[in-house]
């Protein structure tokens, strides 16, 4: 019973404030071209013109907001890309922020890039592993063949959960160091800096809520590989 109840409070941990960002992200995505001269997407491109980042371009994309490292590009949803809401504005700053991270070659960015390429390469080993140890512990009839269980199931969910932890100081300096002051510069009028600073959040959230739900997937693996 109580690791039902404990499942249950990290289910609610961790979907309500999926939810909660949902809500956010709908409410200011509202079209208020009164407001904003142009498009998340021509936001995202004179910031990059006017911090000397040329070489960075700027796409649409049905993966999701992000910056690409790799091929230094951000990438838009149409809604933000092409949307002159309160949402396209700020998340396109948030991107940027990104780009200005790479840019400054931050030590945490770069460690968060790295172990990003990694988590692929780790997901297969660790399916490897998960494979091939009941294989072995038939073969050998050796108990501690089980500890290639536990290693697999790191590879493939532990190292995606170190990912995310490393992701979440990123996403906030990108969120508040970088953007938010860019739109505090003259970006966005007094009265929608309030809501800004609630999309921001809400950006940061996505990656606590990934975090906690990676936490409990990787708690309940464990747990049904120590019996």
């Amino acid at each position: 019973m109580p690791y039902i109840v404990l499942i249950v409070l990290l289910l609610l941990v961790v979907f309500l404030p999926q939810s909660w960002v949902r809500h956010v992200l709908s409410k200011y995505n509202q079209q208020d071209e009164n407001n904003f001269p142009g498009t998340g997407g021509e936001l995202a491109r004179h910031l990059l013109d006017r911090f000397d980042l040329n070489d960075v371009q700027v796409e649409t994309t049905e993966l999701g907001d992000h910056y690409d490292p790799d091929t230094r590009c951000i990438r838009l949803t149409r809604d933000k890309f092409e949307g002159k809401s309160l949402t396209a504005i700020t998340v396109a700053t948030h991107e940027f922020g990104h780009a200005l991270q790479h840019a400054a070659n931050e030590p945490l960015f770069n460690l968060r890039s790295r172990l990003a390429r990694l988590t692929l390469w780790a997901s297969q080993l660790g399916s490897l592993l998960l494979f091939a140890a009941p294989l072995i512990m038939l073969i050998t009839r050796a108990p501690s063949v089980a500890v290639f269980n536990i290693i697999g199931a790191f590879l493939i969910m532990g190292f995606s959960l170190v990912v995310q932890i490393v992701t979440l100081p990123v996403e906030i300096d990108a969120s508040f160091n970088k953007a938010l002051p860019i739109l505090k510069s003259g970006y966005l009028e007094p009265h929608q800096l309030p809501g800004a600073r609630k999309i921001l959040k809400a950006a940061a959230w996505t990656y606590v809520a990934a975090s906690l739900a990676g936490l409990l997937n990787f708690w309940r693996w464990l747990t049904v590989l120590r019996r």
